[in-house]
């Protein structure tokens, strides 16, 4: 038997797993002939260990994991293959083939500029500044992919001006951005956080844009997240169908972890180790636990978070 799991990042918020586990709903529908299953990262239960061990007992010998991440920063290129190759040797006959992020797509293109329209953006866009938001990475590689979206917008849509923030870890933040933006000489500013559900940090970054919102004549716009739109499902698609066929062709040219990219040379080679322990399923739930008659067995898991 043939399984489907999905490997989420994990939310501290619960809004953001529900938007999640509605997603998975729609591929177990989409995919009846798999057993479609989903895990998380950090944060949220189940982790991948636990939906593994599932998938397992049910009679899943061949499991095609798809990260329902965006970008590849570490989490795609180091945390989520760790974690795969770490339980594919736990169990016997157990094949575990990892699929690509889900990445720039035209599918995902047309879910931006779907937002956009919806949101707002319509007409003559040449008076708009577009401003995509990105969660922000260690990784330059996953941070350029936002850039990139950004670009490709700016000159698919017409904008007048487009720029790029980050809510996190790298700059410029949004924080940062928007007394920039303020500057410019366009009358809207149409907001693109580029996120698949709600959650901590997409709260934040509409937080920040209704201050603004408040402290400037510019008309602000700003969409929600992808959500489980069917253009999203449909690059889902994609990636399990080059996984089927063999080519899940991740692009690790530019990887800091393979090739020598200014201002992180010393990263190259690095041991691929997860670090996401500390947090890994802490917000665990138990009516989603795998159930076992040994009792040390189940309390000893339950410490564990899975």
């Amino acid at each position: 038997m043939k399984g489907i799991l999905i490997c989420g990042h994990g939310s501290r918020d619960p809004e953001g797993v529900r938007g999640f586990k509605e997603l998975v709903t729609l591929l177990k529908e989409r995919y009846p002939s798999y057993m479609v299953d989903y895990g998380f990262l950090e944060f949220s239960h189940p982790v991948y260990a636990a939906a593994v061990e599932r998938m397992y007992l049910a009679g899943v010998r061949e499991i095609l994991a798809i990260p329902a991440i965006l970008f590849a920063g570490a989490h795609a290129k180091n945390d989520i293959p760790y974690e795969m190759n770490t339980l594919q040797h736990q169990y016997e006959g157990l094949t575990i083939r990892l699929g690509r992020h889900i990445g720039i797509t035209p599918a995902i293109l047309k879910l931006a500029q779907k937002l956009i329209l919806a949101a707002g953006g319509t007409g003559d866009l040449s008076d708009a500044c577009l401003l995509v938001i990105g969660r922000g990475t260690s990784d330059p590689d996953a941070n350029a992919d936002v850039a990139k979206m950004t670009r490709m917008l700016w000159e698919g849509m017409g904008f007048g001006f487009a720029t790029t923030a980050y809510i996190g870890v790298t700059k410029p933040l949004l924080q940062e951005a928007l007394p920039i933006v303020n500057l410019l000489p366009y009358k809207r500013v149409i907001a693109l956080p580029v996120f698949l559900f709600t959650g901590i940090l997409l709260k934040k970054i509409y937080g920040q844009l209704e201050e603004y919102r408040s402290q400037t004549d510019k008309e602000i716009l700003y969409t929600p997240g992808f959500e489980c739109d069917e253009l999203l499902l449909e690059t889902i698609d994609e990636r399990i169908r080059e996984v089927e066929i063999g080519r899940p062709e991740m692009n690790c040219q530019l990887c800091k972890y393979r090739t020598q990219i200014i201002g992180f040379e010393e990263e190259v080679g690095k041991e691929q180790v997860g670090h996401h322990l500390a947090v890994k399923g802490i917000l665990f739930e138990e009516e989603e636990k795998i159930e076992t008659g040994n009792k040390v067995f189940t309390r000893f898991k339950k410490i564990l978070g899975i």
